[in-house]
């Protein structure tokens, strides 16, 4: 199954948080909590969103930032799971 973006969202794929601390301590996995940096799996046309010109400014393989409460998680195939954003909702590109 193939997830395709409408407009002007994203379909991310969330990183996975780190198991220790920079120190080393271990995290407990209760008090972990999501991190808010994602792989772009998908970027929608862009075009015309509420009567806006919108073009995208990320593209697949980048790896970004996004807000903690944006999006829709959606779960594919029981072990797949996305979030869609809208782009707007992307706060940095995160550049190597």
């Amino acid at each position: 199954m193939k997830l395709v973006p409408l407009g002007d969202r994203i379909v991310l794929k969330q990183l996975e948080a780190e198991e220790t601390t920079k120190s080393g301590i271990v995290l407990p996995g209760q008090s972990k909590e999501k991190p808010q940096q994602a792989e772009v799996i998908a970027v929608g046309p862009g075009g015309m969103v509420d009567g806006k010109e919108i073009k995208m400014e990320v593209k697949v393989g980048d790896q970004v930032i996004y807000s903690k409460y944006a999006g829709t998680e959606v779960k594919l195939d029981e072990d797949q799971e996305y979030i869609i954003v809208k782009q707007s909702d992307v706060l940095a590109v995160i550049e190597k």
